[in-house]
């Protein structure tokens, strides 16, 4: 009896649980078409991000899936509803990163949207223009609100497919922008940075009366870093607003142009400085108008003229030729005695940065 007994209680909490489960299966079923059935109430659109500057607003984005009125899903049973059409839609706004969407317990489809982030804004040679993102990707301006970024002039096209070239100074103006905005003081201190017809980049200052030449978009972030080193280093001693043009474009050092035109004084060239045009030559200046920059220690000398030959003087001249020359030969003497004057000292041209970030050693000398 025992046994039966237990074989007994055993069929009945198994057909008990299998009870429960058969239950819970059809309370599922129901509540599943019961929210099929269920009409869309509302749309509810969130963006993600901590920055409350969106270039695109809910009514856009519901827009997008109202206006047709087939794939509306306002008033539509939710089974009816492609959600993955519906997201589709939603990325083709150029704005929108990606998009997440979903029904609540309250049958209100809930829309996540993440926008595109831009790094700089862009102007062609004909007047357009565009933001670029992280990726490169352009976007278009908005009319609601202007993005805090680096402004680059004289992009060479409007063209969306772009050569080789093009493509490669898209990707330079993006690690640009991106490095400007992630540091507070250039962000602050550049605003404006100009293309040049090959290629190259250059900017005016917030701070200063000058031209800042960067080259092209590689090593950004030694040439800043040697560019606020000469800051601290030179223009806080020598003053802002002495030099028209600085270029940071050389490896290990920054090349001065003076607002007179007038060529500094060849800098020292040490043994551990660094050639920028060959092992032999000395660093190029940018002011190539004054050019007459020392490139050479050498001084050419006047050519001696070979007087051509007189008459034979006569006594008379002879005489008064005698007399007068002690007096050249002294005259001589004393030009020889003369010690060379030495040509004033003028700020140089090339500044050398040294392996710290600020220099403080008393050897160096700044421009």
């Amino acid at each position: 009896m025992s046994k039966t007994t237990n074989i007994l209680k055993r069929l009945g909490i198994a057909t008990l649980w299998v009870g429960v489960m058969t239950g819970f299966v059809i309370l599922l079923v129901a509540a599943n078409n019961v929210k099929d059935e269920s009409k869309c109430k509302k749309i509810v659109v969130k963006f993600e991000g901590e920055d409350d500057n969106f270039f695109i607003e809910s009514k856009d984005i519901k827009s997008l899936i109202t206006k047709d009125k087939s794939i509306n899903p306002v008033g539509k049973p939710i089974g009816s509803i492609n959600v993955a059409q519906l997201e589709k839609l939603i990325d083709t706004d150029p704005w929108v990163k990606n998009s997440e969407l979903y029904f609540d317990n309250q049958q209100q489809l809930n829309i996540k949207i993440k926008q595109r982030e831009p790094v700089a804004r862009v102007f062609t040679f004909s007047g357009n223009s565009f933001y670029l993102d992280e990726t490169g990707e352009r976007i278009p301006v908005s009319t609601r609100y202007a993005a805090k970024v680096p402004v680059f002039t004289g992009f060479p096209t409007d063209a969306e497919k772009l050569q080789r070239a093009d493509s490669l100074l898209t990707a330079q103006i993006v690690d640009l922008g991106t490095y400007i905005n992630g540091n507070a003081f250039w962000s602050a201190q550049v605003e404006q940075l100009m293309i040049t017809p090959d290629h190259k980049f250059e900017f005016i200052p917030q701070l200063g009366d000058h031209v800042i030449a960067i080259g092209d978009g590689t090593g950004i972030d030694k040439k800043f870093t040697k560019l606020l080193a000469f800051y601290k280093e030179g223009l806080n001693k020598v003053g802002w607003n002495n030099y028209s043009r600085i270029n940071v474009a050389f490896e290990d050092q920054v090349v001065c142009t003076r607002k007179d035109g007038v060529a500094p004084l060849q800098p020292i060239i040490t043994s551990d400085s660094v050639k920028v045009n060959g092992a032999d030559e000395v660093p190029v200046y940018e002011n190539n108008d004054s050019a007459s920059a020392v490139t050479s220690k050498k001084t050419e000398e006047p050519a001696a003229v070979k007087p051509k030959p007189a008459a034979r003087p006569s006594t008379e001249s002879k005489a008064k030729a005698e007399k007068k020359e002690p007096v050249k030969k002294e005259t001589v003497k004393k030009k020889e005695k003369a010690p060379a004057e030495k040509p004033k000292q003028q700020p140089k041209a090339v500044y050398k940065p040294g392996n710290k970030s600020v220099n403080t050693s008393k050897k160096q000398k700044t421009p």
